[in-house]
């Protein structure tokens, strides 16, 4: 969380100086952490008790499917310059993407029917969008799909995403993410992977009717295999709506691996789903303070852990 600035002219609604909290995981390139991501950015809304918005949701794909994609709708906008406006014209050389998401009335229109990126996905990205819908799905997190909801610089990719409310005017957009795998190799760095999302906090202020829930121990999920992490997803959303704080190990690997990682991240308690649990339909909590475990049934594991920290919080 920060102090951000324009350099260009701010334009009505907008600030020269503002302030952004930004979440952003560097390393993991699975579907499940922009459903991570995405979660998180819902629950503080929540939390918040920020209504009256919309989820919207998109896919741009990646340097695979892309370039087809831009010269599909390069050719469909230049049947229509005459209709656009001159910024949207100079785009459609320069930036292609950004003329889906110019506001002028007359652009809107005429691009009413251009192509939509999810129907010239490749099959891997085709694969992570449905996956990234499907974990929405399950947590419960209603969404829309929207085909001109885009990114004008390359290395972004993948699921993009925002938050918006018609409470705002013009400047309806309060949060907006994605994934963006391109980003540090651009900068000179690693080819590292990265999800997130940024919020801006003027915005969000303006619409907040109630205090956020304060911090309590934190619940770490140790989860092995894909089967574990379906089952522990959407106790892990119960866990969180009901004011435990849960981090979920999305980098995988083995059990001391994630362990070592829970450690490091001062866990209380480590929840434990591997084959063997799912096959009693249960889970092994850890408490990590106290070198103890005990087993839990997964349908009783939200209670199972309220009580656990209650306890361990009395005990202090």
């Amino acid at each position: 969380m920060g102090p951000m600035f324009r350099h260009e002219r701010p334009q009505a609604g907008r600030l020269r100086q503002f302030h952004q909290i930004g979440v952003e995981v560097l390393g993991p390139s699975g579907p499940a952490v922009d459903v991570e991501v995405i979660s998180l950015l819902t629950d503080l809304l929540d939390a918040l008790e920020v209504r009256g918005g919309s989820l919207l949701l998109n896919s741009i794909g990646c340097p695979v499917c892309r370039p087809d994609y831009i010269a599909t709708l390069r050719a469909f906008l230049e049947e229509r310059t005459g209709r656009l406006c001159e910024n949207c014209r100079r785009r459609i050389a320069s930036n292609t993407l950004r003329v889906l998401d110019c506001k002028v009335p007359a652009c809107r229109e005429a691009t009413e029917e251009a192509p939509a990126f999810p129907e010239h996905l490749c099959p891997a990205c085709d694969s992570h969008f449905d996956a990234v819908q499907r974990g929405l799905t399950d947590l419960g997190i209603g969404f829309v799909q929207a085909p001109r909801l885009v990114r004008g610089l390359d290395y972004y990719t993948r699921t993009t995403f925002e938050w918006v409310t018609d409470r705002l005017g013009a400047q309806n957009t309060v949060a907006a993410g994605g994934r963006y795998d391109g980003l540090v190799r651009s900068m000179g760095g690693p080819d590292v992977p990265g999800s997130g999302w940024a919020v801006g906090v003027e915005r969000l202020a303006s619409l907040c009717e109630g205090p956020a829930s304060p911090p309590c121990p934190l619940v770490y999920f140790a989860l092995l295999g894909e089967e574990a992490e379906r089952l522990a997803d959407p106790v892990v959303r119960r866990m969180r709506r009901g004011g435990i704080r849960v981090e979920r190990d999305l980098m995988g690997g083995s059990l001391k691996s994630q362990l070592r990682r829970a450690d490091k991240a001062c866990a209380s308690l480590v929840v434990i789903i591997g084959d063997e649990e799912i096959k009693r339909g249960s889970a092994v909590v850890r408490d990590m303070n106290e070198k103890t475990q005990a087993e839990s049934a997964l349908s009783d594991l939200p209670e199972t852990v309220a009580q656990r920290l209650r306890q361990s919080a009395s005990s202090q």
